[in-house]
């Protein structure tokens, strides 16, 4: 197969994106993939974070053409001075505030790589994940219980109670 750009060398780069169910096929010549930013020139080859940015489609991860150009001056954490850029150059930040100060940039990372979600949950190891939930489920509960309670719902708040002693009872069973 040839490469898809110029048509001329043999397609030694294949690269298939799916997006929201639509396939995305990319067939380039080592030459091509270079001028065009899938591949670099250096011996070392792509970093991790370089391969996810070029992944998910984020040549200025989660900014829009609009804004690179409405952009006056770099953002910059006040606490480490790493603008943006170093942080998509490096795939890493500088310290803890960066996630403050560079919250409404990656929120759109986000949400693209948790399929549309700012949060992610993780996975529950199978071995512990009954009481990892039934602790989950307590949690919930309790905190519901709070806010009949300051609400003073306290019929709906017995209710709750109740569902929490059958939960503890349940929980005391497991671990004899």
């Amino acid at each position: 197969m040839n490469c898809m750009e110029c048509q001329k060398h043999p397609a030694s780069l294949h690269l298939t994106q799916v997006i929201n169910g639509k396939k995305n096929e990319i067939h380039v010549c080592e030459l091509c993939a270079q001028k065009m930013g899938y591949t670099t020139n250096n011996e070392e080859g792509l970093s991790l974070h370089q391969l996810l940015t070029g992944l998910f489609g984020s040549a200025k991860m989660g900014m829009t053409q609009e804004d690179l150009f409405n952009q006056e001056e770099p953002i910059e954490c006040s606490n480490c001075h790493m603008s943006f850029n170093d942080f998509q150059r490096t795939g890493k930040f500088g310290c803890a505030q960066c996630y403050d100060t560079f919250k409404s940039m990656l929120d759109p990372i986000f949400s693209r790589i948790h399929s549309g979600s700012l949060k992610h949950y993780g996975k529950i190891p199978k071995r512990q994940g009954s009481t990892l939930h039934l602790k989950k489920e307590l949690e919930a509960y309790r905190s519901e219980l709070k806010d009949l309670i300051e609400q003073e719902e306290f019929e709906r708040a017995a209710v709750i109670r109740d569902k929490i002693k059958q939960i503890e009872r349940e929980k005391e069973g497991d671990d004899s």
